[in-house]
């Protein structure tokens, strides 16, 4: 068991190659869309359940704190046991979770769902990527990259789009409802199509690289794991408390104490054990810590802005989830351009200026959204705005992921990518619990627009911060053309 796959039976791994490649690329949309479909329904999941800020900002950050926090670990198992073996985990469990969140009639429920989903899919996605780049090689390899990549754009579009017709339609619990036949029928299929020599090859994929895998074999850094997940939830329920109770209080300060502990604690253990989640050489490089910057800082700001409409759409404007769905589909579609301009741009003009201008870009849209009023309207004041700023976020994904492969060693590329990755999702959690502090005055029914304005005003003096750091912490110059695409997705 221990040869390639490629060596076992190659004519029959390349017929199914496609297949493998069709039915992991709708298992990633499911993970991808569950980040911006609950969006839309978060107004009425607080009605159904008579859920506070608190609690809603949870059920979306949750999410993408599990994804995040133990994506890497997902890799390290699928180089320990076996990427098909990590792949039928995570899709179970997280089949299983969207069960539970749509059967969820209280608040404790579905935020524990919402848990569960994101370890099954931190287990599911970096496994099926590793899939994916061992069925494949050469040309066809980077083919099957490139649909792969183009999941996280499309997944972005269609999921607040679907957030709205199910919210409207159904109801809000089947937007977890959806993900169960669709679960169901990866499970059911992965067996006869996944070959099953997989289990004995040692992964290729971006969450770690051949040496890597080999000197790490049999090795999972669980207690990594586990230290960068608690530190980034107790920052965000540190943030999300000084909401209520202010930055001084016990609820607050006590959490981001902890918080600061935990990541302390993380670096020693990362230190210390033979085979680290996370090198902290690697996470030392310049080109590592500009990528996860970029990254973080523009999940958050697009996670955070898609916050804030969708409750300002809803509570303040009165949109039904189906009418807030068709008014974010142009910011997602803009996400998505932008993204695909930026893969052209940082090949011709280096990342350093992209990264930049996508910024401007985006700070100019937010300032551009801080003119919402309820008399205005939103196509007047919020949706152009936001849709600059959708067009300024899609670049800096692309400079993040670009700028980074590009300037890393070859032997680092599987920890460097599984570091931006991380911070992708890490950026949304924090991004959200941020603007839910900041806007907490007005996340209710009928509380006024300064708390939204607030938070506006945040995302614009973040983003105008993010370019002027960019300039001096982005890596000059323009990446080798094999590194560009588009950088969305995982």
């Amino acid at each position: 068991m221990s040869q390639h796959v490629g060596t076992r039976d190659p004519v029959a791994v390349r017929s199914k190659g496609w297949a493998v490649l069709v039915l992991l690329c709708l298992a990633q949309f499911m993970l991808i869309i569950d980040i911006t479909v609950v969006q839309v329904a978060l107004p009425t999941i607080g009605t159904d359940l008579a859920l506070g800020r608190e609690a809603l900002t949870w059920v979306v950050t949750t999410y993408t704190l599990c994804f995040g926090g133990l994506m890497v670990l997902g890799g390290r198992l699928a180089d320990a046991i076996g990427p098909r073996r990590t792949l039928l985990a995570g899709l179970a469990l997280f089949t299983a979770a969207s069960l539970v969140c749509g059967l969820a009639d209280d608040g404790g429920t579905l935020i524990a769902g919402r848990a569960v989903q994101g370890v099954g899919a931190a287990l599911l996605s970096p496994a099926a990527l590793a899939v994916i780049t061992t069925v494949f090689q050469g040309e066809r390899r980077a083919r099957a990259l490139a649909v792969w990549a183009a999941i996280g754009g499309t997944g972005a579009a269609l999921g607040v789009l679907l957030g709205g017709v199910l919210t409207d339609g159904p109801g809000w619990t089947w937007v977890f409802f959806v993900n169960v036949p669709i679960g169901l029928l990866v499970l059911a299929a992965v067996p006869s199509v996944v070959p099953a020599a997989l289990e004995g090859h040692a992964a290729h994929g971006p969450h770690g690289s051949t040496a890597e895998a080999g000197a790490g074999r049999g090795r999972v850094d669980v207690g990594g794991a586990l230290l960068v997940t608690l530190a980034t939830a107790l920052l965000i329920y540190g943030l999300v408390s000084a909401g209520d109770g202010g930055w001084g209080a016990t609820g607050t300060v006590l959490p981001l104490a902890g918080a600061a502990v935990s990541y302390v604690a993380f670096v020693l253990v990362e230190r210390s054990v033979r085979a680290p989640l996370m090198r902290i050489e690697t996470l030392a490089r310049r080109p590592v810590v500009s990528g996860a910057f970029v990254m973080l800082v523009a999940t958050g700001l697009m996670l955070g802005l898609f916050f804030l409409s969708s409750l300002y759409l809803q509570h303040v404007l009165g949109f039904s989830p189906l009418k807030t769905g068709l008014t974010f589909l142009p910011v997602a579609v803009a996400i998505t351009f932008g993204a695909h301009l930026g893969g052209r741009l940082i090949g011709k003009i280096g990342g350093r200026p992209v990264a930049v201008a996508a910024f401007v870009l985006t700070a100019a849209g937010a300032a551009l959204m801080t003119r919402v009023s309820p008399e205005a309207g939103a196509y007047a004041t919020l949706l152009p705005g936001f849709v600059l700023a959708a067009l300024g976020i899609g670049p800096a994904f692309v400079t993040a992921t670009t700028t980074t492969m590009a300037n890393v060693p070859p032997g680092e590329n599987g920890v460097a990518s599984g570091v931006i990755n991380t911070f992708h999702e890490l950026g949304g959690s924090i991004g959200v619990a941020v603007v839910s502090t900041v806007a907490a005055s007005s996340l209710g029914q009928g509380a006024g627009v300064s708390g939204f304005t607030s938070g506006l005003v945040l995302c614009a003096v973040v983003a105008g911060a993010a370019a002027v750091i960019s300039l001096g912490l982005v890596p000059p110059g323009r990446p080798a053309g094999a590194f560009v695409g588009h950088g969305h997705g995982h």
